[in-house]
């Protein structure tokens, strides 16, 4: 019999956690009010957020170590600092996405915080870089029951004071009123004489200000480095959506609650603290849609507009036939491994446009289907024996099984709900990879036998594996060209266009968005596992959150909607890493102005301009030919009468 009490933590480790947990609890809830405020009263999801919050600690580093300015004063210089620098970035990029959909908005965010996170670990390195606290709070004092230092019972009081004086600033003055009014009636608050794009340019840059202060309190606790808005933000985005998108109370309440949450777990089963928030939001969301705080038609506000290719190039046999031709002729041209590594993102790029572009719902979590299927027949085949076709089916299977489960959840949620639970799953996988003994922790799964196609063909040839692959991915093409091009197909874009219409239609909306997503998680499974036997390794990188965004960078460059445009997508993206891999930090920078332009201004992608090009083309040649007809017609006519 288990003693209970023999397990029980003392009371001084019980409390010491508490503390821990109040305190990051405190840089949540200041981190999801800037959030909160932003999203309510702007309509921007600001994904750019945690590198704000990171740049704050990073300012507040450079002002004592190279001009002598110490922690006081940093408190007062950074956020105005730092808030200068977003009211620029408002009023020079993030005004042009106001009336367009929500999820633009989360994916400009999160390409400016590529170039930001990207210019600083050029700059600083990805070491962490140490920030002592001021002397005046150091050390701490004894209560008996636990040792409390001076420092974080400082970082809690601040927090607090800070919270509820902005709370009580938007909620209950008149600026607060004017807020409001300016978001949801900017021409009556303008007749007033209020100078609402300032307003709104100010409120913009007080939230970043929030951020920037939690990143100076933060710097002397943890230690500055370019990464740590980006593993802050995942845990803020979901405290803001179990608080609700925009409320300001339920940003701060969820905040300190969540905080203490992690922290008592942290005590009684230290293996979920790091996931147990994704699973109190994704309860939360089961029973709650909109949040615990948040109103129920907020939920329902973001449908993802893209629009459809106007000419498939794919129509065209012969164009078809030259594709075909070329990539059996590309690896005579290119390295096969790195064409092996564009076919298998494009597949993945793929699953994500067949949710994106013709369901209209944009996934943050599919890596956890290409990471985990990668994981099981990596283990399948190097584990359990299997030759590399039954490892692939495998891991497909799980995979769909997995998008299954996940998607029964999931597609009750729309817009950036959508999105976020979508992530919330994907952390959880990539937590529990983190943790199984099979995965192999940080150093994965390697040398995983590549082995004989059917017993016969040696696939250690890169030549090889290289039409193996291919003969996959053409499969799986042509299965997503044949879904769209179905009655499937039509009703699922119809669901995208109008939801409502087609639930009053008779369909079952909810059986069609489920199917979608788990042949979208099986394609995914497919380009994962295919992945793992051609590179031989499947590790943490295929599984985390920033793959997800690789591949929708991918649908986004080549052309959201499109056949081909992942293909296109995956082959400039991997060009990129491939030829400037020696750029260092560099890269992201890049990844990260490719997402800002793809979004500023073409957002239909490469591949999306060219077929409206195409099809204006065609359709001047049309217009040309008919008049010319209609002349030429006039003129026979008239010399009959004649």
């Amino acid at each position: 019999m288990i003693d209970f009490f023999a397990t029980f933590p003392s009371m001084p480790a019980l409390m010491g956690q508490l503390t821990v947990g109040l305190v990051n609890g405190a840089f949540y809830a200041m981190l999801s009010l800037g959030l909160a405020i932003i999203f309510g009263l702007l309509k921007i999801i600001n994904f750019a957020h945690g590198a704000q919050y990171m740049l704050g600690a990073i300012v507040t580093y450079v002002l004592l170590n190279q001009l002598g300015i110490g922690y006081w004063p940093s408190l007062i210089i950074v956020p105005v600092v730092v808030a200068a620098f977003a009211i620029l970035l408002e009023r020079t990029i993030l005004r042009r996405i106001y009336r367009i959909d929500h999820i633009y908005s989360l994916l400009l965010t999160f390409g400016i915080a590529l170039i930001i996170e990207g210019v600083t670990r050029n700059y600083f390195g990805s070491a962490g870089l140490p920030y002592y606290a001021p002397e005046s709070l150091s050390g701490g004092v004894n209560l008996g029951f636990m040792f409390l230092p001076i420092y974080r019972a400082w970082v809690i009081v601040a927090s607090l004071l800070v919270c509820f004086g902005t709370w009580y600033a938007i909620e209950r003055t008149r600026l607060g009123v004017y807020l409001r009014a300016a978001t949801e009636n900017p021409s009556m608050v303008d007749a007033f004489g209020i100078n609402v794009p300032r307003l709104i340019s100010l409120t913009y840059g007080f939230s970043v200000g929030l951020a920037a202060l939690a990143g100076v309190m933060a710097a002397p606790i943890y230690q500055v480095n370019p990464n740590m808005g980006s593993t802050q933000i995942i845990i803020v985005f979901a405290v803001v959506v179990v608080g609700g998108m925009g409320s300001i109370r339920g940003a701060i309440f969820c905040g300190f609650l969540l905080g203490l949450t992690e922290g008592l777990t942290k005590v009684f089963y230290p293996q979920a603290s790091s996931t147990i928030i994704f699973v109190i939001m994704a309860i939360v969301l089961l029973f709650r849609p909109a949040g615990l705080f948040g109103r129920k038609d907020e939920e329902e506000t973001s449908q993802t507009e893209v629009a459809e290719e106007s000419y498939s190039f794919l129509a065209n046999p012969y164009v078809t036939l030259a594709l075909i031709a070329c990539a059996l002729a590309a690896p005579f041209l290119f390295y096969p491994l790195f064409l092996v590594k564009v076919l298998c993102f494009a597949l993945f790029a793929s699953a994500v446009n067949l949710l994106l572009g013709y369901g209209g719902l944009l996934s943050f979590g599919h890596a956890a289907y290409f990471g985990g299927s990668a994981y099981i027949t990596a283990h399948s085949v190097k584990v359990l024996g299997l030759d590399p076709v039954s490892g692939i089916i495998a891991g497909t299977l799980v995979a769909a099984l997995l998008g299954l489960f996940i998607g029964w959840l999931a597609i009750r949620r729309q817009g950036i709900y959508f999105a976020m639970v979508t992530l919330a799953f994907a952390q959880m996988i990539y937590f529990l990879a983190v943790q199984a003994p099979f995965t192999g922790g940080e150093d994965g799964i390697q040398a995983v036998p590549r082995g004989a196609l059917f017993g016969v063909i040696d696939l250690n040839s890169n030549l090889a594996i290289y039409y193996f692959v291919l003969g996959i991915i053409l499969l799986g093409t042509l299965l997503v060209y044949r879904t769209i091009h179905s009655p499937f197909g039509n009703v699922l874009t119809g669901i995208r266009e109008n939801e409502k219409r087609m639930r009053s239609l008779g369909y079952n909306v909810a059986r069609y968005k489920l199917l979608a997503f788990v042949l979208s998680a099986a394609l995914a499974g497919l380009a994962g596992s295919t992945k793992s036997i051609a590179f031989q390794l499947a590790s943490l990188t295929d599984v985390h959150w920033a793959m997800s965004g690789e591949a929708i960078l991918m649908v986004i460059v080549g052309g959201v909607g499109t056949i081909l445009g992942p293909f296109v997508g995956a082959f400039v993206v991997s060009g990129i890493e491939h030829y400037l891999a020696g750029v260092g930090s560099w890269l992201s920078v890049i990844q990260g102005m490719v997402f800002v332009v793809c979004v500023l201004v073409f957002r239909r992608g490469i591949l999306g301009e060219a077929s409206r090009l195409v099809y204006a083309l065609k359709r001047h040649r049309a217009k040309t030919v008919s008049r010319l007809s209609s002349v030429n017609f006039e003129q026979a006519s008239g010399k009959t009468e004649n």
